[in-house]
Formats: C-alpha cells, sequence, structure tokens
C-alpha cells in the first residue's frame, strides 16, 4: 500500500512538472520572431532624441512597461482632440505604461510642436523624428496613429486616427495592461 501511494505521488509530481513545462513552452513559442508594424508581430526597435535632449525608443525583448506609441503633429487637429485624452491616461497609468509621444518633426516645425507640448500640458516623452525615419518603418499613414505594444514587444492593437470614445479607448489600455 505504501509503494502504491509513493509511485502515484511520484507520477503525480512528474506529471505536474510535465504539465508547467508545456505551458511554458507554449507561452514562448507563441512570441513572434519577426519585427513589424502589425498586430501580433514584434515593434520594430527604434531610438530617437526626445525634446528635452534625451533618448527614448523600444529596444528587442522583454520590456519594463507595455508602449504606448502615438505618432503626431502640431498642426493635425484630431492630435489636438486626442491630446487630453492621450494626459489622461497618462496621469491615471503612467506608472504601469510608457507613452511616447513620437513627432512627425519632418512634417512639422519645432514651434508648433513646442508650443502644442505647452499648451496641452504634455508630460510624457516627445520624441522628434526629423527624418520620417520611425515614421516610415511603422508604415504610419497618417496623424495620429497610436500603437499599443505589450510587455514582450507585441504589437497588440493600432489605432487609426483619433481614439474612439475615451471609455473604449482607456480599455484597450487596461486590456494592454493585464
Amino acid at each position: 500500500m505504501k509503494k502504491t501511494v509513493i509511485s502515484l505521488a511520484v507520477i503525480l509530481v512528474l506529471a505536474g512538472a510535465a504539465v508547467i513545462q508545456q505551458i511554458v513552452t507554449a507561452q514562448t513559442a507563441a512570441l513572434p520572431t519577426e519585427e513589424a508594424p502589425k498586430i501580433g508581430y514584434l515593434a520594430p526597435a527604434f531610438e530617437l532624441q526626445t525634446l528635452d535632449g534625451g533618448a527614448k525608443g523600444i529596444a528587442r525583448g522583454e520590456l519594463e512597461k507595455p508602449i504606448l506609441m502615438n505618432f503626431w503633429a502640431s498642426w493635425c487637429d484630431p492630435c489636438r482632440l486626442e491630446a487630453p485624452v492621450l494626459a489622461d491616461i497618462y496621469m491615471k497609468y503612467g506608472d504601469q505604461l510608457e507613452i511616447y509621444g513620437v513627432n512627425g518633426t519632418e512634417f512639422d516645425q519645432m514651434e508648433g510642436v513646442e508650443s502644442f507640448v505647452q499648451q496641452y500640458q504634455v508630460k510624457f516623452p516627445v520624441l522628434l523624428d526629423p527624418e520620417s525615419k520611425v515614421f516610415n518603418q511603422y508604415k504610419v499613414q497618417g496623424f495620429p496613429t497610436t500603437f499599443l505594444i505589450d510587455r514582450n514587444g507585441v504589437i497588440q492593437d493600432i489605432v487609426l486616427g483619433m481614439p474612439p470614445e475615451h471609455e473604449e479607448f482607456e480599455k484597450k489600455v487596461l486590456k494592454l495592461l493585464k
């Protein structure tokens, strides 16, 4: 009887280890290996200068936090309308989420960028793309365009144009934070 219980316990431990290994393997295998500006692919890596003189971007591999990356221009009316929405998202979730505002500097004027940032009190990093390298790398069709990128660097959603209603957009952000 004792041998049967020990044998059963050993079998259960081995079966449990096999299940855990399968889960870990399945999660690792599910991660994409190819970079592309598409849902389900790794976000293309880049680094740009920030408005305050620093540098920010996306590296390959696991990220500290998910990223909301918004491409915008100061002259873009929908960008002006979404600025308060992004500011609210940053205030609520900025400790759990990186927000980058990538300015299409090739299509903008620095005076306009600085004025926009001041007028809308943009607190998250503003990245400058003066040669449209990242704009082209992400195949952005127009302003605004927002990419939601998870901690694994995988693009989970793309919002073309102004985000839908604030609550619906916030649900997309909350889903990204899970």
